[in-house]
């Protein structure tokens, strides 16, 4: 980590924690809200990782609970706490989950309805967002509708880290994936600089914004099958998935595509990151004794009957 950043370990959803922090700036960005739909899930069928219980605080209430007051009370804890403390924006993370499977190019004017619970509190937090800035005209509240965001330091994720970064980590201890279908799913895939990008140029903006939401993408699609082929390329391997008949059908996204002309003509964000590059630099700093189980891996021992 960066000497000039300094780590506080705490809950945001307990406000004394946030107060470890201090009061003397102007911006927060508050990513700490439960951050995958499996994460809501009770079904004991669903493959979970031994790290899983060790993100709860109160591991008496379902997963269904835990996901819901970690998501929300997060939230709103922040908000009233940037209140109290003068801050002038407060960029958050909502999801381009909420889209489901809506007509692309995606676009913030779309109607949404949230598939999953994940989503839920997401549409939550761009509807609180827009309440709380009509009280509290002088702080913007910024959400971005993020879309498939990858790049390095994924290992702590494990199972819910990008497809990307779980491909990668599978093909390079010549584990083949598991993939859902036929692998022709698509995904706007972005590297986080771009994301860094995204926040640095809002927080810079001078301008009032108040509630707004911003789709966060390259504006680009691939193919699960064409990530597979680019990561076995990069490696020197030949690793051949698992394809699996999707459990998931209805409530599954087959594509995602975003239009992100607001944000460049709001703010000026042009995605630098290309794939290629992305996975090039995942490979560079790929350390095989970070890894943990991926999704395929959970599946696969969930599953000891198919193998």
């Amino acid at each position: 980590m960066d000497s000039e950043i300094s780590f506080i370990q705490g809950d945001a959803c307990v406000r004394s924690d946030l107060e470890k922090c201090g009061t003397d700036f102007e911006a927060i960005i508050h990513f700490a809200g439960t951050s995958s739909a499996p994460m809501f899930t009770n079904d004991p069928s669903s493959p979970k990782s031994e790290d899983d219980n060790e993100l709860r605080r109160d591991k008496e209430d379902s997963n269904f609970v835990w996901g819901y007051e970690n998501a929300v009370k997060s939230f709103v804890q922040v908000l009233d706490f940037a209140a109290d403390i003068g801050a002038k924006k407060v960029l958050y993370a909502s999801t381009s989950s909420l889209y489901g499977n809506n007509p692309m190019p995606l676009t913030e004017d779309q109607k949404v309805t949230p598939p999953n619970h994940y989503a839920v509190t997401k549409f939550l937090y761009e509807n609180c967002a827009r309440c709380f800035c009509q009280v509290h005209k002088d702080i913007d509240v910024v959400g971005f509708r993020f879309m498939s965001i990858y790049g390095p330091n994924e290992e702590a994720k494990g199972q819910y880290a990008n497809m990307i970064s779980q491909f990668l980590w599978d093909i390079a201890r010549d584990r083949p994936p598991v993939i859902y279908g036929d692998g022709t799913q698509f995904r706007d895939f972005t590297n986080v600089v771009d994301v860094v990008q995204a926040l640095t140029k809002t927080i810079e903006f001078l301008e009032p914004l108040g509630a707004k939401v911003f789709n966060i993408g390259r504006g680009e699609s691939t193919s699960f099958n064409d990530i597979f082929a680019q990561i076995n390329e990069a490696l020197g391997k030949n690793v051949v998935p698992i394809f699996i008949p999707n459990p998931v059908k209805e409530m599954y996204v087959a594509g995602q595509h975003a239009d992100i002309s607001k944000i460049q003509k709001k703010l000026g964000f042009n995605p630098t990151m290309d794939l290629e590059k992305g996975i090039a630099q995942l490979v560079d700093q790929l350390d095989l004794s970070r890894l943990r189980d991926t999704s395929s891996d959970l599946w696969k021992k969930s599953h000891p009957d198919k193998f």
